[in-house]
């Protein structure tokens, strides 16, 4: 309480206590799809983004596929839910990120400033820790990346 009689709400309150967003893995020829923002330009992330209110995980995976690069998902399959701090926001993150193929060549759009295609080792390019530390070695201990 203050002095004036009204209580002090801290300003988390009405806000999730994380960040949702839901992700795409899609390795083609041995490499793996990332994407970097307008807004951080140099830090590469997996596809994807937050769910509109009242969307699930898949239909926001094809919106945000649709609408950062132009293509759909083929036989996404969930990979892991992934909890780290979203390099971006500072705030803490549970991605959830699916194991997918697409439709055809993706051309970035949107919020988007590039796309690579990466094998892991890239010198130039600079990874989400939850890249890095997390999806990585999961699509690698499940055989789906080298």
């Amino acid at each position: 309480m203050t002095q004036d009689g009204f209580a002090v709400v801290p300003e988390s309150i009405g806000r999730p206590q994380h960040l949702v967003v839901v992700a795409a893995a899609i390795v083609q020829q041995g490499r793996l799809l990332v994407v970097s923002k307008k807004a951080a330009p140099e830090v590469f992330y997996l596809p994807g983004g937050k769910p509109d209110p009242g969307e699930g995980p898949m239909e926001a995976l094809a919106r945000e596929l649709d609408e950062e690069l132009g293509v759909r998902p083929l036989h996404p399959r969930f990979l892991a839910d992934v909890e780290a701090l979203a390099a971006l926001e500072r705030v803490p993150m549970k991605m959830t990120v699916f194991h997918t193929s697409i439709s055809q060549v993706p051309r970035p759009a949107a919020e988007l400033a590039d796309l690579r295609w990466i094998s892991g080792g890239e010198p130039d390019v600079r990874l989400a820790p939850a890249v890095q530390d997390q999806v990585l070695p999961l699509l690698r201990q499940n055989g789906l990346f080298a």
